[in-house]
């Protein structure tokens, strides 16, 4: 979603994933039809282009429109991944983007994500390059296993 140039779809196509990417620049899409279904979309200024669909995996990197949170998560089909970074609020002291309205607020990524296993979270500063970010991976779990919350485990000895 909102791949631009396509550095996240290359890796996963690469590795035999199909990929379908999302993104309203179309000539930076065109440059990828060759390794995904490409899909031509405003996903700001119109409806979601993919309302009928659902994926295994949802790959999001630098870039934040809220409106469209709860929709990345509900397409997400059983047992789907999502994969999310982003700046977050403190990153206007560093760099772009720096209007709030691109930078998830503390927290938020974690609650947009309510409902779905949290499998990893983390919410700060990286040095290089500077910026402020939250990530996560999530998985749309189903039965008993949506319940649980899996930490990983320290080595123990028998």
């Amino acid at each position: 979603m909102a791949c631009g140039s396509g550095r996240h779809v290359r890796w996963f196509a690469q590795r035999g994933c199909q990929v379908t990417a999302v993104d309203r620049d179309a000539v930076a899409l065109e440059a990828l039809r060759t390794v995904a279904e490409i899909i031509v979309a405003d996903i700001e200024g119109a409806p979601w282009p993919l309302p009928a669909r659902s994926f295994d995996a949802v790959v999001v990197t630098n870039y934040l429109w809220r409106a469209l949170l709860p929709t990345v998560v509900a397409c997400l089909a059983p047992n789907a991944v999502l994969i999310y970074e982003t700046f977050a609020l403190g990153q206007e002291s560093v760099g772009k983007p720096s209007n709030p309205e691109f930078l998830l607020r503390p927290g938020e990524l974690l609650l947009a994500a309510q409902g779905l296993r949290i499998v990893a979270y983390e919410e700060g500063f990286l040095a290089a390059p500077q910026r402020h970010v939250q990530r996560i991976v999530a998985v749309r779990a189903l039965g008993d296993d949506a319940q649980l919350t899996r930490y990983p485990l320290e080595s123990q000895a028998p």
